[in-house]
C-alpha cells in the first residue's frame, strides 16, 4: 500500500495569471483537477466556456462575482456554484479584498477552454 501525503497550497505547483491572480494545483489527473486560486481586488478573467469540462467554484473567503450573459451571481464564503459545459462565464473580484476559492473541473479544463464574448 502506498503512503498518501497531503498536498499543501504553499508547496504545490503554482502559476500566475492576469494582474496578480494566482493558482495552485491541489489535484490533477486525466479525469479531475482541483485548483486553489486567489484573485486580488479588481482582478478578472477573460470570458470563456469549456466544451467538456464541468466546473464547481467554491469560495473559501471573500466575494467572487461570476458573470454570465444572463447576469451576475455573487458568491460568498461557503457558497458553491456548478458551471456546466458550454456556458460562457467569467470570474471577477469586484470587492476591495482578496478572494480565495477552489475550482474543481471534471474532466480537467486546461485544454478545453475557448475564449468567448459575454
Amino acid at each position: 500500500m502506498s503512503r498518501l501525503e497531503p498536498v499543501r497550497r504553499g508547496t504545490s505547483e503554482h502559476y500566475t495569471w492576469g494582474a496578480g491572480a494566482e493558482g495552485w494545483y491541489l489535484a490533477t489527473s486525466d479525469t479531475l483537477s482541483m485548483i486553489s486560486e486567489r484573485m486580488p481586488p479588481g482582478a478578472t478573467e477573460t470570458p470563456h466556456y469549456h466544451e467538456a469540462a464541468r466546473q464547481v467554484f467554491y469560495v473559501l473567503s471573500g466575494r467572487l462575482s461570476m458573470v454570465f450573459v444572463e447576469g451576475i451571481q455573487e458568491l460568498r464564503a461557503g457558497d458553491a456554484l456548478e458551471i456546466p459545459p458550454g456556458l460562457v462565464h467569467q470570474a471577477r473580484n469586484d470587492s476591495q479584498r482578496d478572494v480565495d476559492f477552489l475550482v474543481v473541473s471534471v474532466p480537467p479544463a486546461g485544454k478545453d477552454r475557448i475564449n468567448a464574448e459575454l
